[in-house]
């Protein structure tokens, strides 16, 4: 998940005209929800409202409005034959410095809103799933005492370099309902690691890699050392099995990205929930 404020800034510094699409309200089914945006240069896009004919569409008027500002509203199917049946509404308007600045503080509130994922270990593993985790709504920080270890390239702007000896320190300071992955060259740290998580018990994810034979290990050096066995059934370990068994580093990663997304998608909806019933 990109954001579209560094396209805007670079198309204002190369003087080309744009537009920012939003969907300002949608009614029944429809490709995109709310507040969904794309910006539209005289030849490239950013951002999406949804593909299809809507989407084709709705570059093409961008591209030619005249005026500062224009609201659309389109019924999916009796307008553009789109089988979702919905009704959409679209505001367009002309990209200034002033859609810049406004762009640039939504994003930067949403980056701060966005669930903190810690992830130990930049060995083959942990690089994939770097690599998979950075287009995704989430704040990732990628941990290793070792520096030479990391890419030369984050994969992402949302993926953040951590080079620490004290790992301890970083569970300890994550904020409640963070997500930790745990996947360092030491097993010994592996267990010290996942220990601390377990302990702090408000996490939303706790996954330590690994085979069932070194999940029953740590379940017994867990009990050993007085931990609460009834947390360890919060555990996922091996990490991406609750989808599927795989070895392969690429397809652990888009395993772990997705049950990353269910768990924070379920998280969110639970906080919501309390607020939903007051309403």
């Amino acid at each position: 998940m990109t954001g579209l404020a560094p396209a805007l800034r670079a198309m204002l510094a190369r003087g080309e005209r744009a537009a920012l699409v939003t969907v300002a309200a949608a009614r029944g089914s429809t490709p995109r929800e709310p507040g969904a945006r794309m910006l539209v240069g005289p030849a490239a896009t950013a951002g999406t409202i949804g593909g299809g004919r809507l989407e084709w569409d709705a570059i093409a008027r961008a591209r030619s409005m005249a005026e500062l500002e224009e609201v659309i509203e389109v019924p999916l199917g009796p307008a553009i034959g789109q089988c979702c049946g919905g009704h959409v509404t679209l505001r367009l308007e002309q990209a200034d410095a002033a859609v810049l600045a406004r762009l640039q503080a939504e994003e930067a509130d949403a980056a701060a809103r966005l669930p903190r994922v810690l992830l130990f270990g930049a060995g083959h593993v942990g690089k994939a799933i770097a690599s998979a985790l950075a287009p995704l709504p989430l704040d990732v920080l990628w941990i290793d005492g070792r520096a030479e270890e990391f890419p030369d390239a984050m994969p992402g702007a949302k993926v953040r370099r951590v080079v620490t000896d004290s790992p301890l320190d970083m569970v300890a300071e994550a904020p409640p309902g963070a997500c930790f992955l745990v996947l360092t060259h030491l097993h010994a740290l592996d267990f010290q690691i996942t220990q601390a998580v377990l302990r702090r018990g408000d996490f939303a994810y706790a996954g330590l890699i690994g085979s069932a034979t070194k999940r029953r290990r740590f379940e017994r050096t867990f009990a050993a050392q007085g931990g609460n066995p009834g947390v360890l059934d919060r555990l996922t370990c091996p990490i991406g099995s609750a989808l599927h068994r795989d070895k392969r580093p690429e397809v652990i990663a888009a395993l772990v990205a997705a049950e990353l997304l269910i768990t924070t998608a379920e998280a969110s909806k639970e906080a919501s929930e309390p607020a939903n019933a007051e309403a």
